[in-house]
């Protein structure tokens, strides 16, 4: 006993040495306990269809900096936009454009006006299962599959026997709403006077779309084309039956002639300035926007 409470007394003297010691260094530096390694930490938070993209871009950058910490979440483009105006984050990714409203709130509730910047450019895909037989639809088609009262729900009034589907039943797979993505597919389809019809599958990410449409013969969805897997099929689209089908991918997003392609946006409080200036200078530089075709999104060079 005694040996034993001599040996903790000799611990607990070497600890307080060792905390003594690291607040003297830290003291002297000048720096707060929180900076002494001299690392900053860019917030960045919002869209799930950015939400890989975001992290790869993050990775290089952390790697690249030696004083830059990149942190990021999902959680949709209504929760970066959230945490933008209520200021705690430095930049939220989002897959719409900011709304005026949602503007006006950032500026009043943190004296800065959120500023815009477009970071690429995303092709919104229509998936349905591999052995589904469908290859093609058009917009008023999907249209009045996801659009209140809408005239098409099974697989027949398309044209097509799916075989895999023995009930024939559409079953439509979307986001939840705070989702930049739910909102321009929504807007895309049936324009503003129109909602979509209740009793959709609403799933948190792009990435749960497809890996729930990959496992259901029935199903159709929505979600970027960088998510596509080889469990899922993307059809072709056409904005109406007397127009050209286009496939989903970078020629016809930089041609333009996909019809559900949308800028994808990063938006920072007021003019970024230090290490946040730095990192999306960065991002916007050939380098990052490599990164942006590597994980199947458009970058700004191609478009």
């Amino acid at each position: 006993m005694k040996y034993r409470g001599l040996i903790i007394y000799v611990v607990l003297t070497i600890l307080v040495f060792s905390i003594y010691g690291f607040v003297i260094r830290d003291g002297s530096s000048g720096k707060e306990t929180g900076e002494v390694s001299g690392h900053s930490i860019i917030k960045n938070k919002g869209s799930d269809t950015m939400v890989n993209l975001a992290q790869a871009w993050a990775e290089v950058y952390s790697g690249i900096s030696d004083t830059v910490s990149v942190e990021v979440s999902g959680g949709g483009s209504g929760t970066g936009v959230a945490a933008l105006i209520n200021g705690t984050v430095d930049i939220a990714n989002c897959s719409r454009q900011i709304k005026p409203k949602e503007k006006e709130e950032a500026t009043k509730n943190t004296g800065k006006e959120p500023i815009e910047f477009i970071v690429g450019y995303d092709a919104l895909a229509v998936y349905v299962h591999k052995e589904n037989p469908l290859n093609k639809i058009t917009i008023p088609e999907l249209a009045e599959i996801y659009g209140e009262e809408g005239t098409i729900t099974r697989w027949d009034h398309l044209g097509i026997a799916n075989s895999g589907c023995r009930s024939d039943k559409i079953i439509r797979i979307s986001r939840q709403s705070n989702s930049g993505t739910y909102f321009y597919f929504r807007e895309a389809l049936l324009g503003k006077e129109r909602d979509f019809e209740s009793g959709s599958l609403d799933l948190h990410g792009s990435k749960d779309v497809v890996e729930v449409i990959g496992r259901t013969h029935c199903a159709i969805g929505y979600s970027g084309m960088g998510y596509a897997t080889d469990h899922v099929k993307m059809l072709e689209v056409a904005t109406t039956d007397d127009q050209p089908y286009y496939a989903p991918n970078l020629e016809n997003v930089i041609a333009k002639t996909y019809p559900i392609a949308r800028p994808l946006y990063m938006y920072s409080l007021g003019e970024p300035t230090g290490e946040a200036k730095a990192y999306l200078d960065w991002i916007l530089s050939d380098e990052g926007q490599k990164i942006v075709e590597e994980l199947g999104f458009v970058p700004l060079t191609k478009n």
